[in-house]
């Protein structure tokens, strides 16, 4: 069995997309095709920076999205189709919605445009500096969750990523975010990491956001499409459109279950006659390394350079 999937905020950086630019007419094409949808540059902020807007979450998920989709088509365009080579797929937050654009769920200017809203939305639902994120390194789930149960004290304190079995993103008001982080230790988790991020994501606080998501997927819903999405807020799969309409809703909100959705994969793998989850990733190299502790029995491929394209279509 093979999964592809698709990396989520924090995966971009300057210069991302532009080898594949220079080297490939359908990797152009999406970087054009992003442009026009959104009435911006996007791919010259992506290529040249400055890295301070590339940040900016309405700026950073469409880039992430458009940079993994070209790394696609240019496999695509070297005769690998992912409806032949692909069992399954899914992304890290806003990675579901590239794995949906990759299946045929949405154009890639819907996707572009729904990144761009989706972004503007987490930003504009708590205002800057109340909310926070924080890293629990050497945290499992369930000391991950007594933790932020702990440090709340009435505020929002929650579990964001359940990533790994050693990493776990927790989110919410920043002063409860900061007394786990002061708590860590006492929990018997290695050390908590305040994130460089402008907003607490998937967390109740992001509930305007989810609003103005469920309006936009109203409006844009996914249509059908040709593989299974591991969607993160179940860590299951779905082929059904309107659920994974309702499932992108609660992902604004909702926990990131990436740990138990590479299980999940990595399972129905072990029981197809293919045996062991071949996991490939594409457009990043930060989901590789995660698998790689969750799953240590799979095989993983991490694919951003026109190198690494070139030596996967050789591959399979």
């Amino acid at each position: 069995m093979r999964a592809f999937v698709f990396p989520g905020q924090g995966s971009q950086k300057v210069g991302m997309g532009k080898e594949l630019a220079e080297a490939s007419a359908a990797a152009r094409e999406v970087f054009e095709e992003v442009d026009d949808a959104l009435s911006q540059k996007l791919s010259a902020l992506m290529f040249e920076g400055p890295a301070d807007d590339l940040t900016l979450t309405e700026n950073a998920q469409p880039a992430i999205m458009a940079n993994a989709i070209a790394t696609l088509r240019v496999l695509e365009a070297g005769g690998m189709k992912l409806a032949d080579k692909g069992d399954c797929v899914a992304g890290h937050s806003l990675g579901e919605y590239t794995a949906l654009a990759a299946v045929g769920a949405f154009s890639l200017a819907d996707t572009a445009r729904l990144l761009k809203l989706r972004g503007q939305a987490m930003q504009a639902a708590v205002p800057v500096g109340e909310g926070a994120m924080a890293a629990l390194l050497g945290a499992d789930i369930e000391k991950a969750t007594a933790l932020a149960e702990a440090a709340a004290e009435g505020q929002v304190c929650e579990v964001a990523n359940d990533n790994d079995p050693t990493q776990v993103v927790i989110s919410g008001h920043r002063e409860a975010i900061e007394r786990a982080i002061a708590l860590a230790k006492e929990h018997g988790i290695k050390r908590g990491v305040l994130l460089p991020v402008s907003a607490p994501f998937h967390c109740s606080l992001m509930q305007p956001a989810a609003e103005a998501m469920a309006q936009a997927l109203g409006r844009t819903p996914p249509g059908a499409f040709w593989l299974p999405v591991y969607a993160n807020v179940t860590a299951a799969p779905t082929s059904d459109p309107g659920e994974e309409r309702e499932l992108l809703v609660r992902q604004v909100t909702g926990r990131v279950r990436w740990r138990e959705s590479v299980l999940a994969m990595a399972a129905a793998g072990a029981e197809s006659d293919a045996g062991a989850t071949h996991f490939v990733e594409l457009g990043g190299k930060v989901l590789g390394p995660m698998i790689g502790r969750i799953a240590p029995e799979a095989k993983v491929t991490s694919v951003v350079t026109m190198d690494d394209i070139e030596a996967l279509a050789k591959e399979i």
